[in-house]
């Protein structure tokens, strides 16, 4: 349930994150969705509508997460459809997300078509920001789940049910370098679409070469790619070293090791690093089984996989992300947070927009608990009824 109300609003914490440094006792007033100022509890105006939040908690910007396949039993690939957007947003609001990207995995040409137009339609309503195209240009070596039998070698031809991406909000693609020709990254590129490298084999020179044509992601990193090595550093080598790269990272304690976690903030800083889920449709439902394209997933123990072992997304939401990244990884809090806000509003290009509680900015926060659990949320002023 959201609470709608014009009124100026102000939000009471006793300590708020606004995306770069922390204000104690302090408030944020809002104003038909934006952010008006924050200032000290002290200075709040007499006319405002006050909310104090429990000693404790802490306010922080909403999540925004760049890769969320399902949620609330629904899997964009089932129905790829604006209704389906909307329904996986609101599943993941309770958990703090704020904004997402609806990810559609590797399929039918006529469906990756759908998803497009759907996403055009959805973009902007509901907390959906646009469309993660993950394939199908990828490198069936490093397939995952992903059906090898939708995996394709792209042409520039391809590039025509491609640019209608461009009108779908803010958008990205996961592709693997080396699956497409020259100049189609930066086709892609300079239409305003988002370009990730991901389940691909890319040597550090294809990677180079990709960014040079306007590559700024890296999906889920040290996940379907080559592990790191010290005379062929690839996609993983290539991500830790180059500041112009963004990379997603799932820390559920399954995809990734605290230590390598540990290793990507100490190269990129949290300013290069945004933590994803990768969230299935077990994620804020009741059973802990689905079907994906075709084959059975099981969540058993926290891990989302295949009957043969092979992981199959992750049950994890953002609030769990930014908890595991304190507590499992050890990052600091701070960190934590900015991966999960700015530094994909960033990615996307909404760095004054969002992931941010800078005058103007979307009033998009989260209120977390002192064990770093949702309490509250509001998206554009208005407060959302999650727990």
């Amino acid at each position: 349930m959201i609470q709608k109300d014009n009124v100026q609003q102000a939000i009471i914490a006793e300590r708020i994150f606004d995306g770069f440094r922390w204000h104690d006792r302090a408030a944020v007033l809002m104003e038909r969705g934006r952010v008006v100022e924050l200032c000290a509890a002290e200075a709040v105006p007499p006319h405002c509508k006050i909310h104090t939040l429990p000693a404790a908690a802490v306010l922080v910007p909403g999540f925004i997460d760049l890769q969320v396949n399902g949620g609330g039993g629904v899997l964009l690939n089932d129905a790829p459809t604006p209704d389906t957007m909307r329904a996986i947003a609101r599943a993941h609001r309770r958990f703090g997300t704020t904004a997402l990207l609806p990810t559609f995995i590797t399929d039918t040409r006529e469906k990756a078509i759908a998803a497009i137009a759907a996403a055009k339609e959805a973009a902007g309503s509901d907390g959906v920001l646009g469309l993660h195209l993950e394939g199908p240009f990828l490198n069936s070596a490093r397939a995952g789940v992903h059906r090898k039998s939708h995996i394709a070698q792209a042409g520039m031809n391809d590039l025509d049910w491609l640019f209608p991406l461009a009108d779908a909000g803010h958008s990205m693609i996961t592709l693997a370098p080396e699956c497409v020709p020259p100049g189609f990254i930066r086709a892609l590129a300079s239409r305003g679409i988002r370009v990730s490298a991901g389940h691909s084999e890319a040597t550090a020179e294809i990677m180079h070469h990709a960014v040079g044509e306007g590559l700024t992601g890296v999906t889920h990193l040290f996940n379907a790619m080559p592990p790191f090595s010290g005379r062929a550093p690839g996609i993983a080598g290539t991500a830790l070293a180059e500041s112009r790269l963004i990379a997603g990272i799932i820390i559920d304690g399954l995809h990734v090791d605290p230590v390598s976690v540990c290793a990507a903030f100490a190269a990129k800083g949290a300013d290069g690093i945004a933590l994803v889920t990768d969230a299935m449709p077990t994620v804020g439902a009741g059973s802990p089984q689905f079907n994906l394209l075709g084959t059975n997933i099981m969540l058993r123990n926290g891990r989302l996989a295949t009957e043969d072992g092979t992981l199959a997304g992750a049950h994890l939401d953002m609030e769990s992300a930014v908890r595991n990244a304190v507590q499992i990884a050890r990052i600091p809090l701070q960190d934590a947070l900015i991966s999960a806000s700015r530094t994909p509003a960033r990615f996307l290009g909404l760095e004054h927009e969002r992931g941010v509680l800078g005058t103007g900015a979307r009033a998009d926060l989260v209120a977390l608990s002192d064990d770093l659990h949702a309490l509250r949320t509001w998206i554009a002023g208005e407060r959302v009824d999650v727990r």
